[in-house]
């Protein structure tokens, strides 16, 4: 399936996972009392992880074109590097489940399970298969000491 990878862009699988969790909410049976407040924090604080890996790779003066990923000039690995090698996913992911809590259903946080799987599919794996070409046993020694997700 190398037909979709580095094809899709992660802001439309988000996009697509959202409408998706919207949709089964509406056939939820399972629902729980929300708390709009939780959901947005929850989802500010993705947008903050995913921009300090945004600004992380600005200040490296790297590309962060996730469709080119053999253009990145250096290894990033400081900052919320050294928590996560892919904070702008997982802010996204974090977005995604504040959007699942905000709509109170079971059903929306299942289906942002999706995007796991997705992502280190079709996203990651080749992204990392590129830096491993790119940046040899500085990135596997990065690889093994840093969680993809957290």
């Amino acid at each position: 399936m190398r037909l979709l990878e580095l094809k899709v862009p992660p802001v439309g699988v988000v996009a697509t996972v959202a409408a998706l969790a919207w949709y089964v909410d509406q056939f939820a049976v399972l629902q729980w009392s929300e708390s709009r407040l939780g959901a947005i924090l929850w989802s500010a604080a993705g947008v903050f992880v995913a921009m300090a890996g945004l600004w992380s790779f600005a200040r490296a003066r790297t590309s962060v074109n996730p469709h080119r990923p053999g253009n990145a000039s250096s290894l990033v690995t400081w900052g919320i590097y050294r928590v996560t090698r892919n904070p702008m996913y997982f802010g996204m992911l974090m977005v995604l489940i504040g959007w699942a809590l905000f709509l109170g259903g079971a059903l929306p946080l299942f289906a942002t399970g999706l995007f796991i799987p997705f992502m280190n599919r079709f996203q990651i794996e080749p992204e990392e298969r590129v830096m491993a070409e790119l940046f040899g046993d500085q990135f596997e020694q990065y690889v093994a000491t840093v969680r993809r997700w957290v």
